[in-house]
């Protein structure tokens, strides 16, 4: 059975939360979503919870999932899920990360994200202009 790793777009007043990479070297200083992998038993939802609660000390409710499925060099799939900030006051904070950081769409194209992560970045963009102009 394929392990499947989930990615987070914790979206709020139209920005996306990013962390940036402390390790391994090869990665650090990059930017991603936050997650990780789907435990054992453990549904792709539940572990997008755990590692939000893990990575960022934060409670968030998950919405649906944004893109493609993309594979990973370890065989690996990534899965990248909507999500909301249980309490909209929260502070997310960099728990295994150098930094964390709300991006607006116009910002993506600035930040060197990890490659797996860059290929969420169109559908999430659309996504988050959507959810934008419903909102107004």
């Amino acid at each position: 059975m394929t392990q499947i790793v989930v990615a987070t777009a914790i979206v709020r007043n139209g920005q996306v939360l990013a962390q940036q990479r402390a390790y391994p070297s090869a990665d650090a200083g990059r930017w991603e979503f936050p997650g990780g992998r789907v435990e054992p038993g453990e549904s792709e939802e539940s572990a997008v919870v755990r590692e939000c609660r893990e990575e960022l000390c934060v409670e968030v409710s998950v919405g649906r999932r944004i893109g493609p499925d993309v594979p990973l060099r370890n065989g690996m799939i990534l899965r990248l899920y909507s999500a909301e900030l249980a309490e909209e006051s929260a502070e997310p904070i960099a728990v295994e990360h150098s930094a964390v950081m709300w991006v607006s769409v116009e910002e993506f194209d600035g930040l060197p994200w990890l490659d797996a992560d860059l290929a969420f970045l169109p559908d999430l963009a659309e996504n988050v202009r959507l959810a934008s102009r419903t909102n107004l």
